[in-house]
């Protein structure tokens, strides 16, 4: 009896277990995939869109296969997953972490050109000029980490074929920073805070001097220290005006500067 009771015990045990098995294979089909399969699949789910799912099907791999090729360009896949997804913090903490682990990989390039275009992308900043939001409260320092995320692409990578279009984002984001700058000293302007106002236009002719924006800081200066019974002060920001803006035959305002600014690079 005792025996037959036992038979009957493992038995069970046994179709328990099958069971749990059974259930398991149906909870994750991916359990039984090779690596290859997992990131074939992955870049299908990738290439239609499916950027969540994609994600975890880089994750699976890398966690069950973190040695080798395959493990190495999950890693690169997933920061690009995370960029389509929007998710720009995820997106960055994947790009420094493939940085991190792989200083010398063969595309380790398009890592940095990644993590620029992270910062590019972020609408909560500098770009979001259409709100209502006051200006002064935004915080362009996003523009300021994509710039420095190209900037080391070029210098690092100055052959990389993400090296053009980084050098052009570059520009645009110079512009862009002097607008920003622009656009708070008009601000203050507005209020009647001409001081502000003219730090702020100032920091275009230092830090931008090639920029467009220059023409737009230096009238804010001109009506700010006009306002402030500043003559001296006017009429030296007016003579900068006509020297550079009504005489075709000079150079940008501040051209004279010797203080290399944050942004220049050639």
């Amino acid at each position: 009896m005792l025996k037959i009771q036992s038979k009957l015990a493992l038995l069970l045990m046994i179709l328990l277990l099958s069971a749990c098995g059974s259930m398991a294979e149906k909870s994750d089909p991916t359990k039984s995939w090779t690596a290859s399969k997992l990131y074939a699949e992955a870049k299908d789910e990738l290439n239609s869109g499916n950027y969540e799912k994609a994600t975890k099907f880089f994750e699976k791999l890398e966690s069950r296969y973190p040695f080798g090729a395959y493990a190495q360009q999950a890693q690169l896949e997933i920061a690009f997953a995370y960029y389509k997804q929007n998710d720009q913090a995820q997106c960055i903490a994947a790009v420094e972490r493939f940085i991190r682990l792989h200083p010398n990989h063969p595309n380790v390039d398009y890592m940095y050109y990644l993590r620029g275009l992270a910062n590019f992308k972020d609408k909560k900043g500098l770009f979001d000029f259409i709100s209502n939001q006051d200006p002064t409260e935004r915080d362009p320092k996003a523009a300021r980490d994509a710039f420095d995320a190209f900037k080391q692409l070029t210098e690092r990578f100055p052959d990389s074929k993400y090296a053009p279009d980084a050098s052009d984002r570059m520009k645009y984001l110079v512009s862009a920073m002097a607008e920003y700058e622009v656009h708070v000293a008009s601000y203050y302007y507005k209020r009647g805070a001409y001081l502000a106002a003219i730090n702020r236009a100032q920091n275009v002719l230092r830090g931008y001097p090639d920029s467009p924006a220059v023409k737009e800081a230096l009238k804010i200066q001109i009506n700010s220290y006009e306002a402030l019974g500043e003559k001296e002060l006017r009429e030296d920001a007016l003579r900068v005006y006509k020297l550079n803006f009504e005489k075709k035959s000079a150079g940008s305002a501040g051209s004279n500067s010797n203080n290399k600014s944050w942004w220049k690079f050639w």
